[in-house]
Parts: structure tokens; sequence; C-alpha cells
């Protein structure tokens, strides 16, 4: 296999919006509004949950929009993170994206894929009369190794290319798009009960934790700082579904005018994803009782919301609809997530073979490693465990990277800025003050993920001394 030394730059600013509003929209927006109200268990909490959310992603966007103006280059957050700290912070970040934040996520919304496929076939239902094997502790389903089969599939999909993975993005994430404005709108003109609206909204920001008991619901008001903590919980649902616009700075390389492109990419895809998610949970308040919203089956709010405008067919649509955007998503996760390894590999810090690029311009081997992590996850941890590790070392790693921002006015002046970060220095301040906060929440009321997920991100400062020692 002959070798190309570079990467192809062939996608236009809509592939690369595309890309950030389908690394976005994955499975998050159908399921996790039910866990945000059983910890706020008010209809205006909720909708505070998602705009600080919304709030957070947009003022994050706009901040590495200069960053990535600055290296307009494949590795993205990792570069960014090395040229504002050093080599181990950069390390750190690719060791946990790579073992915990994007592997980690590629297997939750692969596993998501599989649970809805189990509406129409059976078979990939996750109940115990479906499983296959066991191994130790592990229940082995089908639909894992669905899960896994996907994974498989796309990975072998953009060996082949950049423009394999270019088309199935573009195609799934309008789909998606268009089925996501379609299911709201319909929402809004046929199941909207001005009834239904109105109690959702008395007593709209009393703060509740809600429980079920059989048949009946319970609310125990929460005040003071518990607040805070409750939110914090609430927040990791949204941050996860909000998670992953940053893909598209890792494949720089391959997109057209970088400089400009990427920048205006983070904030049109991070703006429409956010405005997506605020109306769909306006029209679930208008569909739903919020009872129904936090105790719908297994967390699918979507499904009963869209029962509830189609009837017995809503299942059907919204699985279909699901299947379609958690595939179109873990595309654009697979692209993207290689080329940090493939950047760390250039700067001797992961295995050699990850900084090769195959005859079609990709970091073939690359791609494979993460697939064999993700599927091995797939097999090890529910889509609630993942989702909880991943979300406080997302955003601390985005944290830390804005704060880059700062180092790097006072550290490299005159290094060209064709783009800079909007409402500097306040807005990057606040989202810092913000991450640092929803951080240390995290830490305090679920010790039980965090603390593991941060363990994982820790390993990485001796396996780096490790790889650095073994180099001389």
């Amino acid at each position: 296999m002959t070798e190309s030394n570079q990467f192809k730059p062939s996608l236009g600013l809509l592939d690369a919006t595309l890309l950030v509003a389908g690394s976005m929209i994955g499975s998050g927006i159908f399921i996790v509004s039910a866990d945000i109200t059983r910890h706020v268990g008010s209809a205006g909490w909720l909708l505070v949950v998602w705009l600080l959310t919304g709030f957070m992603t947009l003022t994050a966007a706009l901040s590495y929009g200069e960053l990535s103006a600055m290296f307009p280059k494949a590795g993205g957050q990792y570069v960014y993170l090395k040229e504002s700290y050093n080599p181990l912070v950069g390390f750190l970040y690719g060791w946990s994206f790579f073992s915990v934040i994007q592997t980690g996520t590629i297997a939750a919304v692969a596993v998501a894929f599989s649970k809805f496929t189990g509406t129409f076939i059976d078979v990939f239902d996750m109940t115990d009369a479906n499983i296959l094997f066991k191994l130790g502790v592990l229940k082995i389903y089908p639909a894992q190794l669905l899960a896994i089969s996907t994974i498989i599939l796309l990975t072998y999909i953009n060996t082949k290319g950049v423009e394999g993975g270019k088309k199935i993005q573009t195609f799934f994430t309008t789909v998606k798009l268009l089925s996501l404005f379609g299911l709201i709108a319909l929402g809004f003109a046929i199941g909207f009960s001005s009834a239904t609206w109105q109690a959702n909204f008395t007593n709209a920001f009393s703060m509740q934790s809600l429980t079920k008991v059989g048949d009946s619901f319970s609310g125990t008001p929460v005040v003071g700082v518990a607040m805070l903590g409750a939110m914090a919980a609430a927040m990791v649902g949204s941050i996860f579904s909000s998670d992953a616009w940053n893909n598209v700075t890792f494949i720089a390389g391959e997109v057209k005018n970088p400089s400009k492109n990427i920048g205006l990419s983070l904030l049109l895809g991070t703006l429409i994803v956010t405005c997506i998610y605020l109306l769909a949970n306006v029209m679930y308040l208008g569909v739903l009782p919020l009872n129904d919203i936090a105790f719908a089956q297994q967390d699918r709010v979507a499904n009963a919301a869209s029962a509830a405008i189609f009837g017995s067919w809503g299942s059907y649509i919204i699985a279909a609809m699901i299947m379609i955007s958690t595939f179109g998503c873990n595309n654009g996760l697979i692209l993207a997530g290689a080329r940090v390894y493939y950047s760390m590999a250039k700067d001797g810090l992961f295995f050699a073979k990850a900084g090769e690029l195959n005859k079609n311009s990709v970091p073939a081997w690359a791609l494979w490693a993460q697939a064999v992590v993700a599927s091995l996850l797939c097999l090890s941890g529910r889509y609630g465990d993942l989702l909880d590790m991943v979300s406080c070392i997302v955003v601390l790693f985005y944290a830390l990277t804005i704060i880059g921002i700062f180092i790097l006015r006072k550290k490299q002046p005159n290094t060209p800025r064709p783009y800079k970060a909007f409402g500097y220095p306040v807005l990057p301040a606040i989202y810092i003050a913000m991450a640092a906060v929803f951080c240390g929440l995290l830490v305090a009321y679920k010790p039980e993920f965090t603390w593991p997920g941060l363990g994982i991100t820790a390993l990485g400062i001796p396996i780096y001394y490790f790889v650095k020692r073994s180099k001389h």
C-alpha cells in the first residue's frame, strides 16, 4: 500500500457545518430530558438547564474560533492545549480522548442505535430474555454486537477516504435535521395542548426531586445549596447531548480555507443545534404532562411525545429518526477522532502507525485502533455510566482550552489571529467559571462516576513519562 503524505482539503463550509451539527445530535435530545426533569422537577428549570447548556456551548464554540484560526491543522483541541501549556497537557487530553471521551461517546451512541433497532426487531431489545452469554459480570446482548458492527462498518467506510465519510455525514445530518424540525412543527400543530402547557408551568420554578413508586408520583423540594447539585446532575445529560461540536477542529487539515471556515462552522452548527434542542423541549412540555416526561418508559421522552402526536405509529417513527440520527452522529465522531491520534503520533506520543496516512489520505490505523477501544466499551458499560464518566472530563478540558486563549494572548502575541474570540475576555471568563462550578459539583454529587473518569485521565501522567523515556 502506497502512502500519502498529507491530508486532502475537500470539505467546504457546508460540509464542516453539517459535521458540527451531525456530531452533536445523536440520541441525547430524544432521551435525556427525562433524567433532567427528575432532578429539577419543573418545566421552568428544565428549560433553564437547556438554556445554560446552549449558552456554554455557543460561548465555547465562539472562543474556539480564535484557536482554530491560529492553528488550522489536524488535531484541533490537542494542538491548542499543547501550544497553550506543554506537551504533557496535550497528551493528557489525547489519552483521555482515546480511552474515554471519543471512544466512550462512540460506544454510547452505537448502543443507542442498537437499542432503538429493538423497536423493529425484538431480538435487539436489551432484556434478559435476549442475553446471548455472560462473561463474568458482563451480560452480552445482540444489541451490543450490532453496535460493534456499526462501528466497524463506519470505520471501514472512513478508511476509504474522507469523501465517503462526507457523503454519509451530509445525507444523514440533512435527514435528521429535517426530521427533527418536522417533529417539532407537528408537535406544535397537532399535539400541543394548552391545558398541558398551563399545568406544566404551574409553579414552573419550584425545584423538586421527582420519584415514582408504583403508579404514584411524589416530589421532594430542593432548596438552598442542594439546588446547585441538582442543576449539575441535571446538566450531565444536556452537556453530553451538546458535546462533540469541536470535532470539526480535529479535521482542519481536510477543510478548505480552515482559518475562516472552521470558526464559522462552529458558530453555525452550534447555533442550529441549540435552537433545535430548546424548541424540542418546549414541544415536549406542550405535548406531555411533566410526570410523563420524567418517567417516560426507558427515558424515551421523544417516543412518548411522538405517540401523543401520531398515535400507535409514534414509537416507530421516532425509533427510525433516532437510528438515522445516531448512525450519522457516529460517522462524524469516527471520522474526526482518528485525526487526534494522528497528531499525537506525529509528536511521538502515540503509536507510530497512527501517524501514517494510507493511499486514501486518511489515518487508517488510527481509525481501527479507535474502533477496537469503542467496541470494548460497547461490551463494558451502560449508556448512563459512560455519559457520567465523559461529561466532567470533557468540560474540564474545554475550560483548560479556553484558559489557553488568555495564555496565548500573552505567550504568542504576534501569531496571526484572523478571527478573535467573541466577547473576550468576558464571555470566555464566564464559561471558565461555569465549567469550574459544574465540574466541582459533579465531583461532589456524582463521585461514583466522575472520580473513575478523572482517574483515567491522571493515569496518563505516568504513561506520558514512560513514552518519553522510551524514546530516548
